[in-house]
């Protein structure tokens, strides 16, 4: 009788990562700048890729639209955490609330989903280079790319569903920076057992799977590379998928940690969903650009075209 006299929350207060106004300041320092490092680098390296022609080809097509993931995933994050650390009421309204889960689950499935696909592009390009032509054709990349982010939208809808369906009432303060699942599923007045489960079928699907796959893939690649005769082919082969090998492991590692192990301490959710949520992002565009020579060499093409004086 008690919880059917309390109206549904119309707002939550977000706590934030730390109440200490000094550790508050360095954080927004801290995030402003990883911010801004993320818009800049996944801004260059779209760009670079729709300018530079050796750049038109499936990898880059796949890396384009990680990079514009990363750039709204962070978008949909990062601002309203830095307007947070610096006012005192932390407040968001349930509809604010809402719409962030809702492209959170979407940006982070269609992430999911992406680098699957491109540990398969990986996979053909080393492991039948001869038929790479015919099998990844622009008609099937678009096709792929189409898919990742249809499946983001379609389970970020069942879990955002199951999630915000629940009543909440009496308590608004969410332990978090952003409105996430596990965070808000806390908050709930009532059981909560069969939205936990169906976020846990959504995170079989969008994380073990896809992790499943990116290892298959990456087996029969060192088992190809291994056998190449060529020590400069083996060390391209490993140079170019070293790059993907490592943003999975930081995206899906941390991710797995929050959504598919057994319940863990806030604060450590917390940490785990800042290195998936705000630095992976980030870093992202940096280990593309930096590992990869086709990259820098269309950088420096166009460094050298419209700064010419300057080299």
């Amino acid at each position: 009788m008690r919880q059917s006299n309390q109206t549904q929350v119309t707002e939550f207060f977000l706590l934030g990562l730390s109440d200490d106004p000094y550790t508050q300041k360095l954080l927004f320092i801290l995030f402003l700048v990883v911010y801004l490092v993320t818009v800049l680098g996944n801004l260059l390296l779209m760009s670079l890729v729709w300018v530079d022609s050796r750049l038109h080809t499936p990898m880059y097509f796949f890396l384009c639209n990680l990079s514009l993931a990363d750039l709204c995933f962070s978008t949909n994050i990062v601002p309203q955490a830095l307007g947070h650390l610096l006012s005192r009421k932390k407040a968001i309204s349930f509809i604010h609330c809402a719409a962030q889960l809702l492209l959170f689950l979407i940006l982070g499935g269609t992430q999911c989903a992406l680098l699957s696909v491109m540990s398969y592009d990986r996979y053909v390009a080393i492991c039948n280079p001869l038929h790479y032509t015919n099998i990844m054709t622009w008609k099937v990349c678009v096709q792929l790319a189409t898919g990742s982010w249809a499946s983001g939208v379609l389970g970020s809808v069942v879990e955002t569903t199951f999630t915000l369906m629940l009543p909440y009432q009496g308590c608004k303060s969410i332990a978090h920076f952003f409105c996430e699942a596990p965070a808000l599923l806390v908050l709930a007045s009532t059981d909560t057992h069969t939205s936990e489960m169906v976020i846990f079928l959504v995170g079989v699907v969008f994380l073990l799977i896809p992790v499943s796959l990116i290892l298959v893939s990456y087996g029969r690649i060192i088992v190809t590379v291994v056998r190449m005769k060529s020590a400069a082919g083996r060390l391209k082969a490993f140079s170019t998928c070293g790059s993907h090998l490592i943003v999975v492991i930081l995206f899906f590692g941390s991710a797995i940690m929050t959504y598919m192990t057994p319940k863990s301490s806030k604060k450590q959710e917390k940490v785990m969903s800042v290195f998936y949520a705000v630095v992976t992002p980030m870093l992202n565009p940096l280990i593309y650009s930096l590992r990869n020579k086709d990259v820098k060499g269309a950088l420096r093409k166009v460094t050298t075209r419209n700064f010419p004086c300057s080299l």
